[in-house]
């Protein structure tokens, strides 16, 4: 596969896996530049959405922001490929800090 991530993914939600098919969507890794969504639901690329999510740190935070569909998940792993086109600064500031 062609590496073009400009950051590093960080794994996240791993124990979602475990659950079963009662959880259908959930953000598997994500970094400051996007996320992957793993959802069955599709659609198109190019879409644009609206993000609200948390992620767990030292307390729950929220991130905020909007992304756009760049990649489409397979059969095997379905989902998005979201990337960040605008993030509140504080969201962009957390996500950052987990990169490091």
């Amino acid at each position: 596969m062609d590496e073009r991530r400009r950051a590093p993914r960080i794994t996240v939600n791993d124990e979602f896996a475990l659950l079963g098919s009662d959880i259908t969507e959930y953000a598997s890794n994500l970094s400051s530049g996007g996320l992957f969504l793993r959802c069955e639901s599709t659609v198109p690329l190019g879409t644009e959405l609206e993000l609200n999510f948390s992620i767990l740190l030292d307390d729950i935070e929220e991130i905020k922001g909007r992304g756009v569909v760049v990649h489409l998940g397979t059969s095997d792993e379905p989902g998005l490929g979201i990337r960040f086109i605008a993030l509140t600064e504080k969201s962009l500031a957390l996500l950052t800090a987990l990169e490091d």
